[in-house]
């Protein structure tokens, strides 16, 4: 096309026309520059990028990530755009929303942040970390350790919610933002701590939330301070752990108990807001009512029931059965278990009461002594050896016991187990009753006939007949006669004449000619002589005894023997030398 500047009746531009105005649009494009703030309209929009026109030779760029939703983008829109590049590979101009609102609203960001100013935003999404914020229409990380002054199960329930921040972090080149909500809260809770502290006084009742819990109590917060509200303090009655009376976010109407105001400490109480329950007990629970209740918990020494929330009572262990040894309440009574009991006293100033279980049923011990008149004979099971006697069940949970003097008639008895075994049933008969001790006295020696009259006549004095040496004393030895029967040898009747110790020249079991010299059947004696009978053996008889004892031996741990005469219940009567056994 060919045109004529120089034609006037064509009325078209002429040259100098047109020169000047190429010459005016060259100076439109020198106004732009990289780094710069334009005016953009959006003339086309795809999955990649949105395609604005900012009055250049050439349309711009921006990637579709910088916008939250393309789908909200539309053709015509306008905003503000930032230049980053004039020309990419394309031929586009290359433009940044983000940074255009980035730049936009610097100062003002930047301004807060140099006055340490809250500003306001609101919780855009979550990402790794923490929270995006939109603040002043720019995006501000706000990590998770800043969101608020503990840690926040759910932060996805904050999205949407607009917050109070400080920005504690400033990038402009990276064109980062760090906020902080905690930094808020706890200029928040600083000021009400210290309009707390100046408030707080001993004995005021106030409004708290559980903050924590422990195994020794529950921290409340009063809004800026906490305080302790420790276990014993939770209720009147008994507790194992606070999570049973108190939980974690719940509101509580507690009083102040004591308040260190230079160390900041507060000790706070629950159960101080409810009414004592140890006023009126003795009303309540008079001695002798029976009254029922729950084992709370069992101790060594007895169980514990509680009457009412906060009303405990102990049974002691000796108060739970009339007839049984109790080793353990355990044996008895469990946790959890409802049981009826008898008051028995109480001490309210000291917050105890005593109960008893065993008062609640009859007993026996009353109807025992009808029931087992002395002479009765009965069987029984043996329960228990001791060392000096044997412990026989008459009936369920009733023991007598059989003295060891009481075993045998004939027989020193040394221990329980040469007569009877535990878990023998054995023929017994009832001695005594006594109510008052709750003790009966039984006899085994008492179910057979005292032979003591026919061993008058059968070992009087000078009977001549030999012996089983069955033990060795210091002061003489104690034989066998026969079965049963038993005799005691002094030391002063032995042979030979020196003779000191009876184990240097004797042994257990060894045969040995004796003679009676004394028969006490009054006491139940029978007192022997070597020496009387050798008075009228013959030569040859001396002269065998001799041989076979007279020589002294070493003595030996089955020969020696500690006990001594009095241990084995031989005393001197009548015969100086003699030292006769005691049954």
């Amino acid at each position: 096309m060919n045109f004529d500047f120089d034609d006037p009746d064509t009325g078209a531009m002429t040259r100098d026309d047109f020169l000047k105005a190429v010459e005016e649009y060259d100076e439109t494009l020198r106004d732009f520059g990289e780094g710069e703030i334009v005016k953009g309209t959006v003339v086309g929009v795809n999955e990649k990028e949105i395609l604005v026109d900012i009055g250049f030779k050439s349309e711009g760029a921006i990637p579709a990530a910088e916008f939250d939703s393309i789908a909200e983008i539309e053709v015509g829109q306008e905003f503000d755009v930032y230049l980053e590049k004039m020309e990419n590979q394309d031929g586009l101009i290359v433009l940044s929303k983000t940074r255009a609102d980035f730049l936009k609203v610097w100062d003002r960001i930047k301004a807060a942040y140099d006055s340490l100013e809250t500003v306001f935003g609101t919780v855009d999404r979550r990402i790794k970390g923490g929270l995006v914020a939109k603040l002043y229409g720019v995006d501000a990380f706000l990590p998770g350790s800043q969101v608020a002054l503990r840690q926040v199960p759910n932060l996805d329930a904050l999205i949407g919610q607009e917050l109070e921040f400080r920005i504690i972090k400033l990038n402009k080149r990276r064109r980062n933002i760090v906020v902080s909500r905690r930094v808020v809260l706890e200029e928040e809770r600083a000021q009400l701590k210290a309009k707390i502290i100046d408030e707080l006084e001993k004995g005021q009742v106030r409004k708290g939330v559980v903050k924590n819990i422990t195994d020794f109590g529950a921290f409340v917060d009063l809004g800026g301070i906490d305080g302790l509200l420790h276990l014993t303090d939770l209720s009147w009655g008994r507790v194992s752990h606070p999570s049973e009376v108190v939980q974690i976010g719940e509101t509580l109407e507690i009083k102040v108990l004591d308040f260190d105001r230079e160390r900041e400490r507060i000790s706070l109480g629950l159960k101080q807001l409810q009414p004592y329950p140890w006023k009126e007990v003795e009303e309540k629970y008079p001695v002798g009512n029976r009254v029922k209740g729950k084992v709370v918990s069992i101790a060594d020494y007895g169980a514990f029931v509680e009457l009412e929330r906060g009303v405990e009572g102990l049974i002691h262990i000796s108060e739970m059965s009339w007839t049984k040894h109790v080793r353990h309440p355990s044996k008895i009574i469990a946790v959890g278990d409802d049981v009826e009991v008898m008051v028995l006293k109480i001490d309210p100033e000291n917050e105890k009461i005593s109960l008893g279980l065993k008062q609640t049923e009859p007993d026996p011990w009353e109807t025992l002594a009808e029931k087992y008149p002395p002479a009765t004979e009965l069987e029984g099971k043996v329960r228990n050896l001791t060392n000096f006697g044997a412990f026989v069940e008459i009936e369920e949970g009733i023991d007598g016991l059989v003295h060891i003097s009481d075993m045998s008639w004939t027989k020193r008895v040394r221990h329980p187990s040469e007569v009877v075994k535990k878990g023998d049933v054995v023929r017994v008969k009832v001695l005594e009753v006594n109510r008052d001790s709750r003790r009966i006295s039984l006899g085994i020696k008492q179910t057979t006939e005292d032979p003591w009259d026919d061993l008058a006549q059968e070992y009087v004095v000078g009977t001549a007949l030999d012996g089983t040496v069955e033990r060795l004393l210091d002061r003489g030895i104690v034989v066998e006669l026969r079965q049963g029967v038993e005799g005691f040898v002094p030391v002063s009747h032995l042979l030979p004449d020196d003779i000191r110790k009876p184990a240097e020249y004797f042994g257990v079991g060894d045969q040995i000619p004796l003679k009676v010299i004394k028969m006490d059947p009054a006491n139940r004696r029978i007192v022997l002589s070597v020496r009387a009978y050798m008075d009228d053996a013959k030569a040859e008889d001396l002269a065998a005894f001799n041989a076979k004892f007279g020589t002294k031996k070493p003595l030996s741990e089955q020969d020696a023997s500690s006990e001594d005469a009095e241990e084995a219940g031989v005393v001197d009567e009548e015969i100086p030398e003699v030292a006769p056994e005691e049954h």
